[in-house]
């Protein structure tokens, strides 16, 4: 079944930016969309779109892209594996028809979302300018990694769901592979998006300056207006 979606803002004249949101299992999109408004807030010229998952996922109306149940880190890479394809079309549609780059591009997720965005850096390392996961984790840790994605890890420290443990290794591999990644550990936050995580998901999306700009900057180049829309 096609993901569903909600559209949290849509702006009149032509968006600059596109934040795409990805529930945890069991959620909706409408849901997820309470957290898409802080960032259309933010952003007021950005199309926010929250996008569900293709199945049906715990009590109605829960979505999800795969089963959570019995899953060990083989199977999880498995299950991801066989929803990634209708993730990335998810993705690279709404890019279509809003007319946004993907460096325009910023993925939100949290739990399974954040999972299914993470997996979706290393199956396609162009799909997005910026990602903000909160309290997900890599299926399995990315052998390669680029500095055109900038990735915000944010998580709880007693995240009882997806271990603390998870997003700090993810930061060591993607700096070890040389990507533009940030880490934020919350303290005493369970499996949650509070409103400290907000507030660092929306710094880094204003304040945060991706490695990329200063690569281009050393090389000559000169970035885009398109690219430096989330500063």
């Amino acid at each position: 079944m096609k993901p569903n979606h909600f559209v949290v803002q849509s702006p009149s004249a032509p968006p600059a930016q596109l934040f795409l949101l990805y529930h945890a299992a069991g959620d909706n999109p409408v849901s997820m969309g309470q957290i898409g408004s802080w960032f259309a807030e933010v952003f007021p010229q950005a199309l926010v779109v929250s996008i569900g998952g293709p199945e049906a996922g715990g009590k109605a109306p829960g979505r999800q892209w795969f089963n959570e149940a019995s899953l060990g880190d083989v199977s999880l890479q498995q299950r991801v594996n066989e929803a990634m394809p209708q993730f990335l079309q998810s993705v690279q549609e709404w890019q279509q028809l809003s007319g946004v780059t993907p460096e325009a591009t910023a993925l939100i997720g949290f739990s399974q979302g954040s999972v299914m965005i993470l997996e979706g850096s290393k199956a396609q390392p162009s799909l997005a300018g910026r990602i903000v996961a909160f309290s997900g984790r890599y299926a399995s840790l990315p052998e390669a990694a680029t500095a055109k994605t900038t990735i915000h890890l944010i998580h709880g420290e007693d995240d009882e769901v997806y271990q603390a443990e998870h997003a700090q290794q993810a930061a060591e591999r993607l700096t070890s592979l040389g990507g533009d990644v940030t880490l934020d550990i919350v303290e005493d936050l369970p499996h949650a998006i509070d409103q400290r995580s907000m507030n660092l998901a929306l710094d880094h999306l204003r304040y945060t300056v991706p490695r990329r700009y200063f690569e281009e900057a050393l090389s000559g180049g000169k970035p885009g207006d398109e690219v430096i829309t989330f500063i």
